[in-house]
């Protein structure tokens, strides 16, 4: 059986668990992390990723890091090509949203989210947490924009992995307790996501 590490409040775990309710797929879960921390430096975590960060997955004998990959392998592992289509061009696309996710959109949020919700007495300048919020404000308006063209999902009408990361960065945005700009699509999407047991059992399920 699949074996995931890392603690359920983690957004990166949160996409590896949502992940396996679309496919189905079983799997045991070991709560690696203190509280909602993605760093775990116990020598025994590090020789499985020596990058010291949740998620890990343990599929057999085969040990796979970083959250949007371990999502590719497992729709691909499972022939799941509703979830990452197997078109080279139709995949790109899915795979440009989730990278757009990981290394823009995350990045954009992470100062104020750690500042506002974490209260992290490294996070205190007021100037830093204002430009995190211009900044993700600004990339969530490419995500409307993209939805608003769409009129459903994140690539197309069809929900795919894109919609798994992309949604878990919208229940965050949705749930900071901050002014924001209102954006329509966002909020029709992050609805039409709440149809999915997946997204309430790890998204919209209490925690930013």
């Amino acid at each position: 059986m699949l074996t995931i590490l890392g603690k359920s409040p983690s957004i990166n775990v949160r996409k590896v668990l949502w992940t396996c309710t679309e496919i189905g797929l079983p799997f045991q879960q070991e709560q690696y992390g203190a509280g909602t921390a993605q760093s775990v430096t116990t020598p025994e975590f590090m020789r499985l990723n020596p990058n010291a960060m949740v998620p890990v997955i343990l599929d057999g004998d085969f040990v796979l890091w970083e959250s949007n990959v371990i999502c590719r392998y497992l729709a691909g592992t499972h022939a799941r090509s509703d979830l990452l289509p197997t078109d080279p061009r139709a995949r790109a696309q899915v795979e440009q949203w989730m990278d757009w996710q990981a290394t823009e959109l995350n990045n954009s949020w992470r100062y104020a989210f750690m500042a506002l919700v974490r209260k992290s007495p490294a996070h205190t300048d007021q100037q830093a947490v204002a430009m995190s919020i211009e900044q993700w404000s600004r990339h969530m308006s490419i995500l409307e924009a993209q939805l608003q063209k769409t009129g459903a999902y994140a690539v197309g009408e069809a929900f795919t992995l894109a919609d798994i990361v992309l949604g878990l960065s919208t229940h965050r945005w949705i749930s900071m307790p901050m002014d924001r700009p209102t954006l329509p699509a966002v909020n029709a999407y992050y609805e039409r996501l709440s149809l999915r047991s997946g997204f309430m059992q790890h998204g919209r399920n209490g925690q930013p």
